[in-house]
């Protein structure tokens, strides 16, 4: 087998990286070289090429599906200007529908609704499962069996993250606990003395959120979603480069 020197082996990954259309995993590029590199050999170049990226307009990546290379939010509104269609919107319902998916999952479709205190339309769950940000995972035992739901690894990669960890914390978004009251953690009841009761009497929990631009109005019933982002479209919620956002933003346009 060939064994080639760090330099022409990170240019090879290098090119690869550049010229893939997916995001590539380590197994992926360890193809490249026929076995010869190890993993760490692999993370070892990975590496070297983010440092040597770091300071230009596009940066490699880590992502829930592999690694990419993608551009950086300062540079993103000047190719904007080269692509000028606005990226896909998406109703109130349907932002709030994801958000609700991501930080409580899994989820029924009954959980989601008890949540928002509306019922959730079918039109918005397809949109969701049609633009590849969620799917079913499992079903509860319950009667029905309804449909657990859980978002997917094309979320994350929208969104320019490696897990599900990566996304702000809850109560560390400027919020309303009004808004969803639903997505209070559970385990943030404060006591007055900073010390849990014996009697097991629970103090308010901390307020939670899913973004700030969300409390514009109270939740309305679900009557129209927004239309489903053509196929292929790979825009993050509101901005082309998914690294700009670490969690879905809200629409200017709400539901009707």
């Amino acid at each position: 087998m060939e064994v080639l020197n760090p330099q022409d082996a990170r240019r090879i990954l290098e090119a690869a990286l550049l010229s893939a259309d997916r995001p590539m995993t380590v197994r992926d590029m360890r193809q490249l070289f026929d076995g010869t590199l190890s993993t760490d050999g692999v993370m070892t170049l990975l590496g070297e090429l983010t440092e040597a990226w770091a300071d230009r307009g596009v940066n490699l990546r880590e992502l829930a599906s592999g690694w990419r290379f993608q551009t950086t939010a300062d540079v993103q509104p000047y190719l904007d200007r080269l692509n000028p269609e606005k990226p896909p919107k998406y109703s109130r319902a349907t932002l709030e529908t994801l958000a609700i998916v991501a930080y409580k999952q899994p989820v029924t479709r009954g959980d989601i609704e008890d949540i928002r205190g509306v019922t959730v339309s079918s039109q918005i769950i397809k949109q969701l499962e049609d633009r590849g940000w969620i799917e079913v995972i499992g079903h509860r035992e319950a009667p029905g069996r309804p449909a657990l739901f859980a978002t997917t690894k094309h979320f994350l990669d929208d969104l320019g993250l490696a897990s599900l960890s990566q996304l702000p914390t809850l109560e560390g978004l400027p919020v309303g606990q009004a808004l969803l009251p639903g997505l209070e953690a559970e385990d943030e009841a404060l006591a007055a003395d900073g010390n849990a009761s014996a009697d097991g009497a629970q103090a308010d929990a901390a307020p939670d959120t899913l973004t700030s631009s969300l409390l514009d109005e109270p939740p309305q019933p679900d009557v129209d979603a927004a239309p489903t982002a053509p196929a292929g479209h790979t825009e993050s919620l509101e901005e082309s480069d998914p690294a700009a956002t670490a969690a879905p933003n809200a629409p200017d346009a709400h539901e009707q």
